[in-house]
């Protein structure tokens, strides 16, 4: 009988140990795929470094509202007393002290340190939930279209090349504001819920297209294996074809695409942030604080700094554990 790939890997490690019979000194033990991928990863010293930079920063995600129980101070509140005539922060780098760990924000006077923290608790949300979404119709689809194949691989293939010669931020720009229109007046206050729904309901419309060609493309690749083959003949269903014997030998590229897309998102929710769309001015965000702080690079260059600096050493974490996800999943790497 044949087996999949996955099967294949496993025999080998367990049959690489000399079978029952071997003596028990080699300390040989089997390992599945996954357990040879975690094995990798944990020797990688720039995984572990970075998934503990991520591990932190979801954490402290996570943590928002204790830490702003334990900070005692709001996103929203206003210190309007510690700014000068003009605007600006009293004391030292943008009123930086152990009150206002960041300092305070020119003209408004609201705390950096905890804007950042939920700024923080903001980006992840989108991102992952963005991810999620995006993740799971590009598997339905790719899955669907390579196995199927006929018509139905036509039509998606011809709806994945409409959503990819869309433009993305020119739609993003005009749906937006269209669809708060849509649900609120034009002086009723919009929900930041609202706004985090639209940008993610945006990013999902058009983040599918990648996920979906790659494992249309692995699925192509495996549907004519003996495995398959065998599992038609005992007269396996759809689901069972896709969920028990196709996508279980695709995770690994699967899971890398995931963990690469993170970071697209955290960038993209930043970028539409900087020029006003999808969130509202209460919503603390990554992008709003940048582009805010545009005004004052001269005045008070900690303003930019703070924001600038999380969200680099954010997208570079997730970049860098990515990369290294990538490199422990691939059976050829070297590392």
């Amino acid at each position: 009988m044949s087996m999949s790939p996955v099967e294949g890997v496993a025999l080998a490690e367990i049959d690489s140990g000399g079978g029952a019979d071997a003596p028990k000194e080699k300390g040989f033990v089997g390992r599945s795929p996954g357990q040879l991928a975690m094995l990798r990863l944990r020797r990688d010293r720039t995984a572990m470094v970075s998934g503990a930079m991520l591990v932190f920063f979801v954490v402290v995600a996570l943590a928002a509202p204790l830490i702003e129980a334990f900070y005692g101070i709001s996103p929203r509140d206003q210190f309007q007393a510690k700014l000068d005539g003009f605007g600006m922060p009293l004391g030292y780098a943008g009123g930086v002290s152990g009150e206002h760990f960041f300092g305070l924000e020119p003209n408004l006077g609201r705390d950096i340190f905890i804007r950042l923290v939920y700024g923080l608790r903001t980006s992840l949300l989108i991102a992952f939930a963005a991810a999620v979404i995006t993740a799971a119709i590009g598997i339905a689809l790719g899955a669907l279209a390579g196995y199927l194949g006929g018509w139905l691989d036509a039509v998606i293939n011809w709806i994945t090349d409409l959503t990819l010669a869309m433009p993305f931020l020119i739609i993003a720009l005009a749906l937006t504001p269209t669809l708060t229109l849509r649900f609120y007046g034009e002086r009723d206050a919009v929900s930041p819920a609202f706004g985090v729904g639209v940008l993610i309901a945006v990013f999902a419309i058009f983040g599918w297209t990648g996920t979906a060609r790659l494992v249309r493309g692995q699925v192509i690749a495996l549907r004519e294996r003996e495995f398959v083959e065998a599992a038609k003949a005992s007269g396996a269903g759809l689901a069972h074809m896709l969920f028990r014997q196709l996508l279980p030998n695709i995770w690994a590229p699967i899971l890398v695409s995931f963990s690469l897309a993170v970071p697209q998102f955290i960038t993209s929710e930043a970028a539409l942030s900087f020029i006003g769309v999808g969130l509202t001015e209460e919503t603390p965000s990554f992008g709003r604080m940048i582009y805010q702080s545009l005004d004052y690079l001269q005045t008070d260059p900690a303003f930019v700094f703070f924001p600038g600096i999380t969200i680099f050493a954010l997208v570079f974490a997730f970049n860098l554990f990515g990369d290294a996800l990538r490199d422990a999943l691939d059976p050829k790497s070297s590392r």
